[in-house]
C-alpha cells in the first residue's frame, strides 16, 4: 500500500475517546510525545466533538495557568480541550473542583505526555471523574489504513482459516526498524535518526525536568541504550546497576520516570496460585522498536548480523503491535508474560476480564517444530480451563495446526485480522 501523510492517518482510538467523552465529564489521552495526540484532539475539537482547543506548550497561556490555576479553569468556556496539562499540575485540582460542581459529560479533554498512573498527585485528584486512555506511536493498521482486530480474534472461539499469507522478512524487518512515531517513519533511514536524537533531548530537557529535577541528565541516555540492548528481557536492577553504575536506588527513580514518559513500560509476570515456581520478575519492553533501533545504533544490515537481538526487537515490536490494538478491541485483557524455574516461558499472556487466558510465543525463525510449543504446553498445563488458546507467532507464511488448542501463524497476522464491519 502506498504510504500517508502522517498528518492525514486515522487513528483507532478515535471511537473509544469519542464514546468516552459521551459519558465522562474528564477524558484524559496521554501518551509519549510526537504520538499524534495534539493532532488528533485538534481533528476532534473541530469536527465531532466541538470544543475550544488551548495547548500549554504556549508561554502566555502557560504563565496564566501557573499564576491561577482556579481562575483560569472557571474562565474557560466548555467543552475545552487542554494539551500537555502535565505541564502545570495544579490544573487537576481546580479541575475537579470545577467538574464536582457540574458533572457533565464531554467537558474537559486532557492530554498529556506524562503517564498520568505514575504521578498518584494527578491521577488521584480526578479518580471517578475522568477515563484514561494512551494514544500509543501508530500500529500497523493504521500505517495501512485499517483497524486491526487480533485480540478479538485470538479470544474468539471462531477456528483459524488454514491458509498461506504473504510473509516478506525483509518488509518486516524494516517495520521493527522504522517504529511508529508517524514523524520518525516519515523520514529516510539516515534522516530519522536526527529525529530520535532530538526526540530524546527534548524529552529529557522539559519533560523529566517537568516531571522531577534530575541532576545528572547525561546518565539517562547511556540506561537508555542499555535497556534498549535488554529489551524483552527480566528487569534486573542489580545488574543494571552494575553496568550503568548507578546506585539501585537512583535507579528504580530513573526507571520511573522512563515509564512516565513513555520510553519504556514493565510487563507483570503471571503468577497463578498453582505450587510450580514461577518466576516474578516484570519484563521490561521498549516502547518503540526503531527508537531501541537508534539507540542501539542498528541499522537493517546490522540487525541482520545479529539474529538474538532481531528476535528481542521482533518481540517486543509484536507485544508493543498488541498493546496498541487492545484499546479499540472488544476484549480488554490484561498483559502479562511468563517464566518458570526451570527456563519454560511464554512471551506475552493475555487475560480477559473473566479469566480466559490466551499465550503467545514469538519467533524470528521461519521453521518451527512441536518443541517451540513447551512453553505455551507448560501455561495451558498450570492454567487449566482458563486456557484458551496457544499462539506462535513466526517467520513463515503458513498457517499451521499443532494439535488442540495450538497453532502457529505468520508474524503479519497480528496486523492483518482486520475489525469486521458491523452490518446496518
Amino acid at each position: 500500500m502506498p504510504s500517508r501523510n502522517a498528518a492525514f492517518l486515522k487513528r483507532n482510538l478515535t471511537g473509544r475517546i469519542l464514546e468516552a467523552l459521551r459519558d465522562n465529564p474528564v477524558v484524559v489521552l496521554h501518551g509519549g510525545r510526537q504520538t499524534g495526540k495534539s493532532t488528533l484532539v485538534q481533528r476532534l475539537a473541530a469536527g465531532p466533538h466541538p470544543a475550544e482547543y488551548v495547548t500549554m506548550d504556549d508561554a502566555v497561556t502557560l504563565a496564566a495557568a501557573r499564576s491561577d490555576p482556579a481562575g483560569f479553569v472557571a474562565a474557560l468556556p466548555t467543552p475545552v480541550v487542554i494539551d500537555e496539562v502535565q505541564r502545570v499540575p495544579e490544573l487537576f485540582l481546580a479541575i475537579k473542583a470545577n467538574v464536582d460542581r457540574d458533572r457533565r459529560p464531554g467537558r474537559f479533554l486532557l492530554t498529556g505526555s506524562a503517564n498520568i498512573l505514575l504521578i498518584p498527585r494527578l491521577s488521584e485528584s480526578l479518580a471517578g471523574r475522568m477515563e484514561l486512555l494512551t494514544l500509543h506511536p501508530l500500529s500497523q493498521g493504521e500505517v495501512e489504513g485499517v483497524r486491526e482486530a487480533f485480540v478479538d480474534r485470538v479470544f474468539s472461539d471462531e477456528a483459524f482459516p488454514l491458509r498461506r499469507e504473504k510473509m516478506d522478512r525483509e518488509d518486516v524487518m524494516h517495520r521493527v526498524l522504522k517504529g511508529g512515531y508517524p514523524e520518525a517513519r516519515s523520514r529516510a533511514p539516515r534522516r530519522r535518526g536526527a529525529w530520535f536524537g532530538s526526540y530524546l533531548t527534548t524529552i529529557l530537557q522539559r519533560d523529566v525536568r517537568d516531571l522531577q529535577e534530575i541532576n545528572r541528565l547525561t546518565e539517562l541516555p547511556r540506561l537508555l541504550s542499555i535497556l534498549g540492548a535488554r529489551t524483552g528481557t527480566l528487569l534486573n536492577v542489580a545488574d543494571l546497576s552494575r553496568l550503568s553504575g548507578i546506585p539501585q536506588r537512583t535507579l528504580a527513580r530513573y526507571l520511573t520516570l522512563l515509564q512516565a514518559t513513555f520510553l519504556v513500560r514493565l510487563v507483570p509476570a503471571w503468577t497463578a496460585s498453582v505450587r510450580r515456581r514461577l518466576l516474578k520478575s516484570p519484563k521490561i519492553l521498549a516502547v518503540d522498536t526503531g527508537l531501541a533501533s537508534y539507540l542501539l545504533g542498528l541499522d537493517a544490515a546490522g540487525l541482520a548480523r545479529m539474529p538474538d537481538l532481531y528476535g528481542y526487537l521482533l518481540e517486543t515490536f509484536v507485544c508493543d503491535e498488541i498493546e496498541k490494538q487492545i484499546p479499540w478491541n472488544e476484549v480488554n485483557p490484561r498483559s502479562y508474560h511468563f517464566r518458570t524455574a526451570e527456563g519454560d516461558e511464554v512471551d506475552l499472556v493475555l487475560e480477559s476480564p473473566s479469566g480466559k487466558l490466551v499465550g503467545i510465543e514469538v519467533k524470528a525463525s521461519a521453521s518451527i517444530g512441536d518443541g517451540d510449543f513447551k512453553g505455551l504446553r507448560t501455561l495451558q498445563a498450570l492454567a487449566g480451563r482458563k486456557f484458551h488458546r496457544g499462539i506462535l507467532l513466526y517467520g513463515g507464511d503458513t498457517m499451521v495446526p499443532f494439535g488442540e488448542g495450538f497453532i502457529a501463524l505468520p508474524v503479519t497476522s497480528v496486523w492483518r485480522f482486520e475489525a469486521r464491519r458491523k452490518s446496518r
